[in-house]
């Protein structure tokens, strides 16, 4: 066998390696990572050539030593860490498409302040103090958590020992943690109102009910419903379309009768059920109303195009930064509650 050339050589060559932490470079710099810590932050505890040696290499590994040191200084890691607890349904994933128009959003603001994101999936029935042990660990400077899911108390307890922490969820009058979100009660409403207003004699709620905001929801369009004389039941799915779709194919098969409006707790549900009255030659909104909740961007591209109910999602993200960062500076801050609004397109 012949001998490898001696760019082949080279290209079978490990990269050098890259510091991206403190840890990191002390490993490199055979230090420890608190002998980085306090040379970089200029400390005359590091004798001035070791100092020098570890600048060298911050330099070399692209370190921007005036930020770290000032971040040192001041005891800030300069990190926000986003939090998504799934203890309501672990298979929803952060792929989800709401999630990414959230993140995108919040990444915008964030770095735009000079700040990084540290995100976590959580599965609460594994990771019991998962919030505890965030908002403690002295990685991040603040917390924002997506969704209340079913960890109502647990953020409730973190919230009194805790000031920089902002919840995207739904408001409860009394409660302590700090919320931004959607008035989901009148946006269920909203939603009843569009079904009937359609022609609706008999509602379907498509969706879990145990999530705080979708309960919300439900309830919302229930009122109406009960108001009118508009029978309304929940019909259970996971909240991952790609797992509801045999639930949304199982409920058309077996358990519709009478229903021909249906509010689905998310666009993506929505359109979800679009697809399986379509394989049924279902019209929509001819044999079956349909209103979705979000206005994601995909919802003004499906044919038809969806009626759903509207959530400002980038006014959220810059109102969870906004209050955040007022909560690191020590402010006690308000809960925000945004309107939700009608988009009225072809569904229903």
């Amino acid at each position: 066998m012949s001998e490898p050339t001696h760019e082949t050589a080279q290209e079978l060559a490990p990269p050098p390696e890259r510091a991206r932490t403190i840890t990191d470079l002390a490993r490199i710099a055979g230090v420890s990572p608190g002998t980085v810590s306090r040379a970089l932050a200029g400390k005359s505890l590091v004798n001035a050539k070791t100092r020098e040696r570890i600048e060298a290499l911050a330099r070399e590994h692209g370190f921007r030593l005036n930020q770290m040191a000032s971040r040192l200084r001041r005891q800030k890691t300069g990190v926000i860490g986003v939090a998504i607890p799934l203890g309501h349904d672990r298979r929803q994933h952060i792929s989800d498409a709401f999630f990414m128009t959230l993140l995108g959003y919040l990444a915008d603001e964030l770095t735009e302040r000079g700040y990084d994101l540290m995100l976590r999936r959580v599965i609460p029935d594994r990771d019991g103090d998962w919030l505890d042990r965030f908002v403690g660990s002295g990685m991040v400077d603040g917390v924002i958590v997506i969704g209340q899911s079913d960890q109502f108390e647990r953020i409730e307890a973190a919230a009194a020992r805790f000031l920089p922490m902002v919840v995207w969820g739904n408001h409860q009058e009394g409660q302590r943690h700090c919320v931004v979100g959607t008035d989901n009660f009148a946006g269920g409403r909203l939603a009843a109102e569009r079904l009937i207003a359609a022609g609706a004699s008999t509602i379907g709620f498509l969706g879990s009910t145990d999530p705080i905001e979708f309960a919300a929801r439900y309830a919302g369009a229930k009122s109406v419903a009960d108001d009118k004389g508009v029978p309304i039941r929940a019909l259970p799915t996971h909240l991952s379309p790609e797992h509801a779709a045999d639930e949304i194919a199982a409920h058309l098969a077996s358990d519709m009768a009478g229903i021909d409006g249906i509010f689905a707790a998310s666009d993506m549900l929505a359109i979800a059920c679009m697809t399986e009255l379509q394989k049924r030659g279902i019209d929509v909104p001819g044999g079956m109303k349909l209103v979705g909740f979000d206005d994601l961007p995909i919802a003004s591209q499906t044919r038809p195009a969806l009626t759903t109910i509207r959530q400002d999602i980038a006014a959220g993200a810059a109102r969870l930064a906004d209050l955040l960062l007022r909560r690191m500076g020590g402010e006690n801050t308000a809960s925000v509650v945004l309107p939700p609004e009608l988009v009225g397109r072809q569904t229903a």
